[in-house]
């Protein structure tokens, strides 16, 4: 976990945003992320956590509020200009080209910058070696967490300065999931600031430097991972229901893996 945060990578201030017209998901949310940071974004479902990341992204109408990314308002630019600015995003699902090879997959990360590919992609395989060894295979015969490896891989490739994260662990096993909980921190310390937001809630604080927790839209709680975990009234309110549907699904899927079941 980084200690030594500095100055403000991203700052998003009174966003208000959402799919229609008169109906807003985001409700004047605020978060910062410095320089070096882990950031996690935790909350119930329907919090607007995912809605967040696609506001900052340009593939949710702004209704107010700013986006600023090293000192430029970058509200509302297109996704192209955002990458050409340092802002990567990897959706949730549909997230990889699965007719395209892995390497073809590195290149669609990198089409604005094709000359930099060999130097890129040796970046990006040095924290992934097994894209590396699979480069000719189809992205579509992988498993979700070495596909969840693309998308991360892909959105790299352009060197961000910020890495938003969209449920990253989401339908995974528990070893995979914490498989790309090691590679989100890999990430990280190689120098690329991450925001992510995660239903695996517990998880997502005990590696974040800091932490959001989102209600009907807004930031209800912020503080340190640790801090939040240990915070009574965020426990009661948030992590009790999370961390029990977490404990129940990875339970089923321990059952599921059982021979003969």
């Amino acid at each position: 976990m980084n200690e030594t945060a500095g100055q403000a990578v991203v700052t998003v201030t009174d966003l208000v945003a959402g799919y229609l017209p008169g109906v807003n998901i985001l409700n004047g949310c605020n978060i910062e992320a410095r320089k070096g940071e882990l950031i996690g974004i935790i909350g119930p479902n329907g919090a607007g956590k995912s809605t967040l990341l696609k506001a900052m992204f340009g593939l949710v109408k702004v209704h107010s509020g700013t986006v600023v990314v090293h000192g430029e308002d970058l509200t509302g630019l297109k996704a192209n200009k955002l990458v050409a600015r340092g802002l990567g995003f990897v959706p949730q699902t549909n997230n990889v080209f699965q007719t395209l090879t892995v390497e073809e997959n590195m290149q669609m990360g990198l089409f604005q910058r094709p000359k930099d590919f060999s130097e890129r992609f040796d970046f990006v395989t040095s924290l992934f070696p097994e894209l590396g060894k699979r480069r000719s295979q189809r992205a579509g015969s992988l498993s979700g967490g070495e596909r969840q490896m693309v998308a991360m891989g892909r959105a790299l490739m352009m060197d961000p300065a910020v890495l938003l994260l969209d449920e990253p662990s989401a339908g995974l096993s528990p070893v995979k999931q914490d498989e790309t909980f090691l590679r989100v921190h890999e990430i990280n310390r190689a120098g690329v600031c991450v925001i992510m937001v995660e239903q695996n809630a517990r998880r997502c604080l005990q590696i974040c430097d800091r932490a959001y927790v989102l209600d009907q839209g807004r930031d209800a709680h912020t503080g340190s991972g640790r801090e939040l975990l240990n915070d009574p009234k965020v426990v009661q309110l948030y992590l009790g229901n999370l961390a029990e549907t977490v404990e129940r699904d990875e339970a089923d899927q321990r059952r599921a893996a059982e021979p003969g079941s």
